[in-house]
């Protein structure tokens, strides 16, 4: 069982960010999945490097949108991203180090992390990128 499904409620209703915020669901999954298979090391560390590395292209893309909209609240949506990705950064490393153990809480912390991202932050700017019509 999936540990985040997707539901309509985390549409944004623009397609290239949806089909974004599906595949950061997937990667969440898949550590998951690993983390409760007990997998070795390498596997769930290559896992969140792909999960890290997704979430910077993600949001270089996102940020790329805001820009094109002249959103508004840019910078603190930008400093958002900044904040996010080094949470995961610094828990990738602690996990690598040894310092940090994968577990139902850190991944419910991700599932979080991502849904209340999306929800609270990522719906703010929709209606000016649509009125825009860059999407």
């Amino acid at each position: 069982m999936a540990l985040f499904e997707w539901t309509d409620t985390l549409s944004v209703q623009i397609d290239s960010i949806d089909a974004q915020h599906k595949k950061l669901i997937d990667l969440i999954n898949n550590l998951h999945d690993a983390m409760r298979a007990g997998k070795g090391k390498d596997v769930l560390g290559a896992t969140l490097d792909e999960l890290i590395n997704y979430t910077r292209y993600h949001f270089n893309y996102e940020e790329g949108l805001l820009q094109k909209a002249g959103y508004t609240d840019f910078a603190n949506h930008k400093g958002e991203h900044v904040k996010l990705t080094q949470q995961v950064i610094d828990l990738n490393e602690k996990y690598k180090t040894g310092n940090a153990v994968l577990t139902i809480e850190v991944m419910n912390f991700l599932k979080s992390w991502l849904s209340t991202h999306i929800t609270g932050t990522d719906k703010k700017y929709v209606s000016q990128v649509k009125a825009k019509g860059i999407v």
